[in-house]
């Protein structure tokens, strides 16, 4: 299975890891623009994608359909941005596990993306460090021994590391006191972002949670204070949690109602899928509902999505459709079980 149909460290909360480093070549110019500059950096991947290694297979955007680049945005692998800002310029590299990700031909050259399950920073950073090292190598980039990695944007300079968790906290949504934390958080220099990055909002209770500073720190230590942070998250995420469960006529009425739309619903939104989604989980994770297992709601996940959907039942659908096809999906992945 793929990494994101598995579980992993915190998973009942954190649900996925994900290490970038920005990178520019020596000998490119930064922001490619012409159609020679973009084939010189193609050509030059191209002719050591075997040296790379890793079993990586490189992509063009623009000799992708376009359920499929959808669907790697609905798996977090590519940005909704890299599509519509680089569909002629951009390509994928990409293994069979979908836990390596690199995008070329965005504003800097390389975007190395390492993924895993659950909170698991240190292993994730490992991997990138392993296969950047291995790029340096090859490719060779662009350094200032001030500086550090020289990117397009200021705020990438120095490490070039983003690192980040993705978290399900409905707890805190339902007592509403998540706003007030992630508020907190951004006081000490955190991004919290939605699910599809910056300027998406939280859909079914999920956020990114990300380091700000990149020059004048360590890649270990934008990993440490990360790490401390998101582990306050889940202690307090689990703390509402044990307080909702304690009382929990209420929190289980709610999550078998969720369960009871998804089992039973002719036509379900993608919204209304998000959040009867996260009390579903919530109700899994709680030991609340038996019914599933982790992997399942998993599934769902993944696959009420639409493209990922339409990739499941092999053929398109209309907007009409959609609706229809995805609360048929849930009812087939419910009653396989």
């Amino acid at each position: 299975m793929n990494w994101y149909l598995q579980n992993g460290k915190d998973s009942d909360i954190a649900i996925s890891t994900r290490i970038r480093f920005v990178r520019n070549i020596n000998g490119l110019k930064f922001s490619l623009k012409t159609k020679e500059e973009i084939e010189k950096l193609d050509e030059k991947i191209r002719d050591n994608l075997y040296n790379i290694g890793y079993g990586l297979n490189f992509f063009k955007l623009k000799d992708m359909d376009n359920t499929t680049k959808l669907s790697l945005v609905e798996k977090n692998l590519i940005s909704p941005d890299f599509i519509i800002d680089n569909h002629l310029t951009g390509g994928i590299l990409i293994n069979d596990d979908e836990n390596i990700c690199i995008t070329t031909g965005q504003e800097d050259h390389l975007k190395i993306q390492v993924f895993n399950s659950g909170i698991d920073l240190e292993n994730t950073l490992n991997l990138a460090i392993e296969i950047d090292k291995k790029l340096e190598e090859i490719l060779g980039y662009c350094i200032n021994k001030k500086y550090g990695y020289l990117t397009s944007c200021p705020s990438d300079l120095g490490t070039g590391l983003r690192a980040s968790v993705m978290v399900h906290l409905p707890a805190l949504a339902i007592t509403k006191n998540v706003n007030q934390l992630l508020d907190a958080l951004s006081n000490f220099g955190i991004n919290i972002r939605g699910v599809f990055g910056k300027s998406t909002p939280s859909m079914g209770n999920i956020y990114q949670i990300s380091n700000k500073q990149t020059l004048g720190v360590t890649e270990n230590e934008i990993i440490r204070n990360l790490e401390i942070i998101v582990q306050k998250i889940i202690e307090q995420e689990r703390k509402v949690r044990k307080i909702l469960a304690d009382n929990s006529s209420k929190l289980e009425d709610n999550i078998y109602r969720a369960y009871g739309i998804l089992s039973n619903c002719r036509k379900l939104s993608y919204k209304e899928s998000r959040n009867l989604l996260s009390m579903v989980k919530l109700g899994v994770d709680l030991g609340i509902l038996r019914e599933m297992n982790d992997l399942e709601v998993q599934k769902l996940y993944l696959y009420t999505k639409n493209a990922n959907m339409q990739k499941y039942f092999g053929e398109e659908f209309d907007d009409n459709q959609l609706d229809t096809k995805r609360a048929e999906i849930v009812r087939k992945l419910i009653s396989e079980k």
